[in-house]
């Protein structure tokens, strides 16, 4: 392990588009069943539903968010729908595996959708056991990331102290509440996030692709 990381005793992941390449698009198919709830729930055309998910995305951290703060959207209904998607653009990822398990100390992943959606596709990934848990949109009492209390809840639920860990995520926003609290960040910069114009003075690793970044950890002495 670097030097750098020598710290480290938990390794906290992003699910969507970080534990997976975002080339797999599997997004995209949670994407547009967002547009077309909006679409159905407000009575607007899918260009319109379009636009207010994204408003909503920007504003309250998710379109869920912006939706129950909105409209009193029904959460468990909203995610139900839009993760009823299929997975068959997953693959297993076997170095993947095996990087995770050499890594010294706990693995969690930290993700805005919900338990049930996250074990479908860490199982198709083949890393069901790969993790020791799951912190959902559900642990966050709803306040996802990158609310504050988003992270707090994480550190409560599992005993974390910050100055320990890790966090790796697509999008670069949402690493900042991370180091506020003391945490290293990781940036997996693979084009889900577009805004350049952000500061990234928060991100400690800037990367494009989790396996190689993780085996070269693993490497250099």
């Amino acid at each position: 392990m670097i030097e750098r990381l020598a710290h480290v005793r938990n390794w906290i992941f992003d699910l969507d588009n970080t534990l997976y390449p975002a080339s797999a698009d599997l997004f995209a198919h949670i994407d547009t069943r967002m547009t077309a709830f909006v679409a159905d729930l407000l009575q607007v055309d899918r260009v319109e539903a379009r636009r207010i998910q994204k408003e909503y995305f920007l504003g309250h951290g998710t379109t869920l968010a912006g939706l129950m703060t909105e409209h009193d959207v029904d959460p468990y209904a909203f995610l139900d729908y839009v993760h009823d998607i299929e997975m068959d653009v997953l693959a297993a990822d076997a170095p993947l595996a095996a990087a995770l398990a050499r890594l010294p100390g706990r693995k969690i992943v930290f993700t805005n959708g919900d338990r049930p959606y996250a074990l479908k596709v860490l199982e198709r990934l083949g890393l069901g056991g790969s993790f020791e848990g799951v912190h959902d949109i559900h642990s966050m009492n709803l306040r996802p990331k990158p609310q504050p209390d988003a992270y707090a809840g994480l550190c409560a639920a599992f005993d974390i102290d910050p100055a320990e860990s890790l966090f790796v995520e697509d999008m670069a926003r949402n690493l900042k509440p991370a180091k506020a609290i003391g945490m290293t960040t990781v940036w997996v910069d693979n084009g889900s996030e577009q805004a350049s114009d952000v500061d990234r003075s928060f991100i400690d690793f800037h990367i494009h692709e989790l396996n190689p970044w993780l085996h070269h950890i693993l490497e250099t002495a």
